[in-house]
């Protein structure tokens, strides 16, 4: 590879820069000689007027003669011709840059300017300037010969200078003429030098590349590019090179690799057949021993194993237990059944989650048992059933001849031990979520029963109680009152009862939870004989049913526990909905008690508050009780209006 010399972009931006300075520098030389030119143009034209001002001032005078000349306006005029020719004059002596006006440095023309100023100013204008001030007959004849003789000195060095300026005026018109030839010159040898740079830096590297390119797509990999300078072409051509010299060498073994590429891609079908099949077993519902047979079933199979086994961490023991086998001796089970964690390769694999093939001829491990070897097997390998870094248990291969194994093969079993893994974690989450799934319905058929039939069971006992003490008293009416409420609680419990064997059908079905609760509310008043009231503010869009079930559970355990413990003369449910959800809170200005002692301490009203809690939680809703002795209970559940029911 050549060495790097200076880049292509260096090189193109610096001849770029180098013709674009050098035609800033003409254009803006043949500016200046255009600015020059226009102010020797204006300076011209200013000298030239000269003559004629003098001439006007001279006319000017030649009508002095006529008696029907107004003296005042005379000398007026006559003040304002030589002003103009003083303006004139000065302004060709400092120049104008914003006009332009200049006049030319050379031939001495400055130096004439300012002697003609002097000799005006010395000669000419007094004579003017006394006829100003002095504009009779008399002073204009003595005056106007001298004022002629003088003038005609003027016009005459005005005319010198007029024609010196001319002169330099078309010099600097030839020198513009052949900046501008120059210019065009510099455009053609530019465009000649930037073609020659631009052929030899790009034209001619792309050719060759392009060139290159055609000959490789015929298949002719022996194509080599020149590298014609160091730069970014010389670099595209050395990779070029390069390529070609690749393709040449794939294209010579393009036979071998296509039979290595075929065979690698066997090998992954292999292994995708082997996954796919094995991951569609363990995805059947099966018991853990069912699992761990027809995995080692199909693993042996595939691997051409002469035995297999499956051992599970027990985590209490930590002892290896062999669960499923195939292929052994009843001696070697007898030994191998139960190993310790960390013992023989099995327990080594168990303990550090690393697979382990092993020459059962020449053991690496001390702790190596001799059992493998004296059931005549002569490679073992042991790989870990794992499930979420976790290890669960070792699965076996056991080989009758040496049988060494690949590190595709061996990634292949780590990757079967973790898919065991997962299925057997998986067998073993799911006997959990049966045995959460009846705690759960035996805990929900618990509550149930307390907000039902237990509640309608101590009202039925506290009226049975009323009743005989009015049976014993004999106050007829009032027993004949405490039959019919009493009628009416089993009519209620039945109810419930019905409700509870057609899986809990709620109460909320048939009407919507504000009239839900003004039902419960009327029958608290009709058996208590408590003072009820429900407000209702807000809308919003109703709940699901089972939200809504578990708010008015909550109301009735509350009502219950007032009807029960308060003592109350008056109880308040107030409901409000909004976009933000919904709050229910209960008031009653019962008894009340210390905060923490009835929700921890024993007691109905314990279990009471827990299952409103628990009923809250399951809605994702938050639940408070605020309470204090003598001054009643409040009881408040807000539900957000995204909270779902837990499942």
């Amino acid at each position: 590879m050549p060495i790097r010399g200076v880049s292509l972009s260096v090189k193109i931006s610096s001849i770029l820069l180098g013709f674009f300075l050098v035609a800033l520098v003409a254009v803006g030389l043949t500016l200046f000689i255009s600015w020059q030119l226009e102010g020797a143009a204006a300076a011209i034209n200013d000298a030239g007027s000269l003559r004629m001002r003098v001439y006007r001032i001279a006319h000017h005078l030649s009508r002095a003669d006529d008696p029907a000349v107004d003296r005042t306006t005379f000398a007026t005029e006559l003040r304002h011709q030589l002003d103009d020719f003083d303006r004139v004059l000065e302004g060709l002596h400092a120049g104008d840059p914003l006009r332009p006006l200049f006049v030319p440095k050379d031939d001495e023309i400055p130096a004439d300017i300012v002697r003609l100023q002097q000799d005006w100013a010395a000669r000419v204008k007094p004579l003017v300037a006394d006829l100003v001030v002095t504009p009779t007959l008399e002073n204009l004849r003595v005056r106007a010969p001298a004022f002629e003789q003088a003038a005609e000195s003027s016009v005459h060095s005005i005319n010198d200078i007029v024609l010196r300026m001319e002169h330099s005026y078309a010099y600097s018109t030839n020198v513009l003429r052949a900046s501008q030839v120059l210019l065009i010159a510099l455009a053609i040898v530019g465009t000649i030098v930037l073609l020659r740079f631009f052929f030899l830096t790009v034209i001619r590297p792309v050719y060759e590349l392009q060139d290159g390119v055609k000959r490789m797509e015929k298949e002719d990999f022996t194509v080599r590019v020149p590298i014609l300078a160091g730069d970014e072409f010389g670099e595209l051509s050395v990779g070029f090179n390069q390529m070609a010299s690749h393709l040449q060498s794939l294209y010579d073994t393009l036979e071998e690799r296509v039979v290595a590429k075929t065979h690698s891609l066997e090998q992954k079908n292999r292994e995708l057949e082997i996954l796919y099949d094995i991951g569609a077993f363990l995805r059947e519902p099966n018991d853990v021993d069912s699992l761990c047979k027809g995995f080692l079933a199909r693993v042996q199979r595939t691997m051409g194993a002469s035995a297999s086994s499956a051992r599970l961490l027990d985590l209490d023991s930590r002892n290896l237990c062999m669960i499923v086998h195939d292929g052994l001796g009843e001696e070697f089970i007898d030994r191998e059944e139960v190993l310790a964690c960390g013992e023989c390769v099995c327990g080594e694999v168990a303990k550090d989650g690393n697979s382990l093939t092993l020459d059962v001829r020449a053991p690496l491990f001390d702790m190596t048992r001799d059992s493998c070897q004296r059931a005549g097997f002569e490679t073992v390998s042991a790989i870990s059933i794992s499930a979420k870094k976790r290890t669960l248990g070792v699965f076996n291969l056991y080989f009758s001849a040496a049988h060494p194994i690949g590190d595709a093969d061996r990634q292949l079993l780590e990757t079967l031990g973790q898919q065991l893994g997962l299925a057997i974690e998986n067998q073993r989450l799911h006997a959990r979520d049966r045995e959460m799934a009846v705690s759960e319905e035996r805990n929900l058929l618990a509550r149930e029963l307390h907000d039902s039939i237990a509640q309608g069971l101590a009202f039925l006992n506290l009226q049975v109680q009323m009743l005989e003490r009015a049976l014993a008293d004999g106050k007829q009416a009032e027993a004949r009152d405490i039959v019919d409420m009493l009628r009416r609680g089993v009519q209620e419990s039945y109810e419930d009862v019905r409700e509870l064997l057609v899986h809990f059908r709620t109460r909320v079905e048939r009407q919507d939870l504000d009239a839900a609760i003004t039902a419960a509310l009327r029958r608290l008043a009709e058996q208590t004989g408590v003072a009820t009231d429900l407000d209702v503010q807000g809308d919003g869009a109703p709940l699901d049913a089972e939200a809504e079930t578990q708010v008015l559970y909550i109301v009735q355990e509350a009502l219950s526990n007032v009807r029960k413990h308060a003592g109350a003369k008056s109880v308040m449910v107030s409901v409000r909905r909004g976009r933000e959800g919904l709050s229910v809170s209960v008031r009653d200005d019962g008894v009340g008690f210390v905060e923490g002692e009835a929700e921890h301490g024993p007691g109905e009203a314990h279990i009471g508050l827990q299952i409103m809690r628990e009923r809250a939680m399951r809605i994702g809703g938050q639940f408070a009780v605020r309470s204090s002795p003598g001054r009643g209970t409040e009881i408040r559940l807000d539900l957000p209006r995204q909270a779902k029911v837990e499942n």
